[in-house]
């Protein structure tokens, strides 16, 4: 077997590099011109098949082994947050009220990182690994289905699925590892209040959507946990924004919006949350004369890992990490893997990259957010391990002499094959 975890620390000052690159030029969005230049280039220069614009700007790689095999998707996401970054260092962002401010450009760094190391085994691959890179991930812009809709999921069609986060919840050297949903879905809310402005001198003659949208915040916070069964799973409701047609001191608005976001595990839950949501805004709204406009989207699903690909890939991981720096984890953050996750079984796992004693702590999106740079080589040889474990399987050779090696294809299908590597490790 190859030594992923020495192989990723050998290459460890290109992955920084790498990082840092995507880092100092975030873009967001579809607007990810420079970044998938970049990263074609790279995937070209190792001798892959690349495509370019899926998904709008999405790039798509096919990396082949000598091998028949498996179709192993390896998903990393590309872009950046409007987010004015404050940190003082040498890679600091140049592009101006954007950041980083998620690790997507430790994800890039990884996957260019396992795309070198399998390109370099290509012989001793038995079938082949797919790379995306996607654009608009974050705030729900939908990139996974705009590569989905163009066909990432086809020609050929995977069979596994696998992507990772680096995750600052956790500290470095922690993997967080979960069967079934590990991330929640999430749903947005636009709920516009309706009254009928004057002036802030005589209340009396208007008709207050200020005072009705402050009745309304405490209403939507009380829904979870007062009209939702605190048994009946992960739920969080948070309303994180108000603005008014009107910034005047001294006059009372026409409307009031208030926006926010819920989030569940599952599409029931999803279902009630709208539900009372809608019925809470219409309640209050009335009680206070106001009329009452409600939206609501749903931009992701919750993020579901298959359970036999996550217990296989657990054991992969055995072979770079000890058995204690595996840690369950979920989180009620969301992220539209789980489109590819619906339609092709795989795992999507965190790799810890905080380091309080470095600073390297604060949280996803905020203006300070980094992560250790250990992160980058560890997440390749846990990515190589995975992959590995499906598409250069070592085990009994078939004359049961006890010896090991590559077993003999043969003339199996793909789903044949699968089946008898995944039966290999129970």
């Amino acid at each position: 077997m190859i030594d992923f975890k020495a192989s990723a620390q050998a290459m460890r000052s290109d992955l920084v590099a790498w990082r840092r690159d995507f880092h100092m030029y975030p873009e967001v969005g579809f607007e990810v011109t420079r970044t998938a230049g970049k990263i074609a280039e790279e995937l070209r220069n190792l001798g892959m098949e690349v495509q370019t614009g899926i998904g709008h700007s999405g790039v798509v790689a096919m990396l082949e082994g000598k091998h028949d095999g498996p179709t192993i998707l390896w998903r990393s996401d590309m872009d950046a947050l409007p987010i004015t970054e404050e940190n003082e260092v040498e890679y600091a962002s140049k592009n101006p009220g954007l950041m980083h401010a998620c690790g997507h450009d430790g994800h890039m760094a990884i996957a260019l990182g396992l795309a070198r190391l399998f390109a370099q085994h290509r012989e001793q691959m038995h079938g082949r690994i797919k790379f995306m890179f996607q654009p608009a991930e974050e705030m729900g812009s939908g990139g996974a289905l705009a590569m989905i809709k163009d066909g990432v999921l086809e020609n050929p069609e995977p069979d596994i699925s696998l992507g990772l986060h680096l995750w600052n919840p956790l500290p470095i050297g922690k993997i967080g590892v979960a069967d079934g949903a590990t991330m929640s879905g999430s749903s947005f809310f636009n709920v516009k209040i309706i009254g009928r402005g004057g002036h802030a001198a005589m209340p009396h003659t208007t008709v207050d959507p200020v005072a009705c949208a402050g009745q309304l915040i405490t209403a939507l916070h009380t829904i979870v946990g007062r009209r939702m069964n605190a048994m009946a799973g992960a739920v969080v409701l948070s309303v994180t924004s108000v603005k008014s047609s009107s910034h005047a001191y001294n006059a009372i608005p026409e409307y009031v919006e208030i926006g926010g976001t819920f989030r569940t595990f599952n599409a029931y839950t999803s279902e009630m949350l709208e539900q009372h949501v809608r019925d809470v805004s219409q309640s209050v709204s009335e009680s206070m004369d106001c009329e009452v406009d409600v939206a609501i989207r749903h931009p992701t699903i919750p993020v579901v890992n298959d359970p036999d690909v996550a217990q296989r890939v657990r054991e992969a991981f055995k072979r770079v990490v000890d058995e204690d720096q595996l840690k369950l984890e979920k989180t009620m953050a969301s992220e539209d893997m789980s489109f590819i996750l619906e339609d092709v079984p795989g795992m999507y796992f965190f790799v810890g990259s905080s380091n309080s004693e470095r600073g390297l702590d604060h949280g996803h999106h905020h203006p300070r957010f980094d992560f250790d740079e250990d992160a980058l080589p560890l997440g390749v040889a846990l990515g190589a391990s995975a992959i590995a474990d499906w598409l250069m399987p070592v085990r009994k050779s078939l004359n049961g002499n006890g010896t090991t090696g590559t077993a003999d294809t043969g003339t199996a299908t793909p789903k044949e094959k699968l089946d008898a590597q995944h039966a290999s490790v129970k």
